[in-house]
């Protein structure tokens, strides 16, 4: 209402009410930017924990590749050491530290990278000492194909020092055998007489009571000066070797011979010795009779001779 001086003072409260009341818009404006902000700081933790866990998770997956290839690298390792099969002790520590090592990475729960760098190095050192090995086979192998050549001409050398002893040998028993052969004694000029009872001789066997085989022992340089028995056998016409009650016999060439008479004489290799050797009987018959001479086991000289 209205006073006389034109006054309203609803005006006036209605200005004050103005001015204490709080405006709505900044308040609301307020709470947005503290949302907006908070939202963006949640973006970002979020996209900072997805970051951090894709790291993660790309890291674990390393891990495993390394550990995958750590693990492969030494089964290779393992299957070259148990493919040399010597019988080697230091081999056997080698192979048996990689067994070790392989142990080791299946029990391993807790991986890192110190651990994965720890592990290559041994596996390294494994593969270095794998190499070391595989050097000194080449080295031993090489020096076996050389070994194995120079065996091989040894043995053909061997072979043919061999082929030519036996040559030598087969040459040297064959000049031997020309020797013994050379060394036989030889009976030449052969001869059969009768004689009587005095010794004289007698045109008709049948009247002679006793034989005499005449010849000459030949002189030959390479026979063995000595005593040497000499056998005589006389076959009569009807082929019948004249022979003594006692019936003796002689070796040779396995077989056991009669024989007609036997004189041992001294022999001198280097001159012609003449030898008779007797047989005494009666009652000789007219024909060919046939004489062979031994001595020392061969037959040294024989000849046939026909008697009236």
């Amino acid at each position: 209402m209205e006073d006389k001086y034109g006054y309203d003072p609803s005006e006036f409260e209605e200005e004050e009410d103005s001015y204490n009341t709080p405006q709505p818009d900044k308040s609301i404006r307020g709470y947005r930017i503290v949302i907006i902000i908070l939202s963006v700081i949640l973006v970002a933790l979020s996209v900072l924990y997805f970051s951090i866990h894709r790291q993660q998770m790309y890291d674990n997956q390393m891990l495993q590749a390394d550990r995958d290839s750590i693990q492969n690298d030494l089964g290779r390792l393992m299957s070259d050491y148990d493919s040399l099969r010597f019988q080697n002790d230091s081999i056997a520590a080698s192979l048996e530290k990689a067994n070790e090592v392989m142990e080791q990475l299946k029990q391993e729960r807790r991986w890192n990278y110190a651990k994965i760098k720890q592990y290559e190095k041994e596996v390294g050192t494994l593969r270095s000492i794998m190499k070391g090995y595989v050097r000194q086979i080449d080295s031993l192998n090489t020096l076996n194909k050389k070994l194995i050549k120079e065996n091989v001409g040894y043995r053909k050398e061997i072979s043919s020092a061999k082929l030519r002893a036996e040559m030598a040998e087969e040459k040297a028993a064959e000049l031997d055998n020309k020797v013994k052969i050379g060394a036989v004694l030889r009976a030449r000029d052969i001869r059969l007489a009768a004689l009587n009872d005095r010794g004289n001789p007698v045109s008709r066997i049948k009247n002679a009571s006793r034989l005499r085989v005449d010849f000459v022992l030949s002189a030959n340089e390479l026979a063995s000066p000595g005593n040497k028995a000499i056998y005589v056998r006389i076959s009569s016409p009807d082929g019948y070797v004249l022979t003594t009650e006692a019936m003796p016999t002689f070796e040779f060439e396995g077989e056991r011979l009669s024989y007609s008479a036997m004189r041992e004489v001294d022999y001198d290799p280097g001159q012609d010795l003449e030898i008779g050797i007797y047989y005494n009987s009666t009652g000789f018959a007219a024909g060919t009779y046939r004489i062979q001479l031994y001595c020392e086991g061969r037959l040294i000289g024989q000849t046939e001779v026909m008697m009236k």
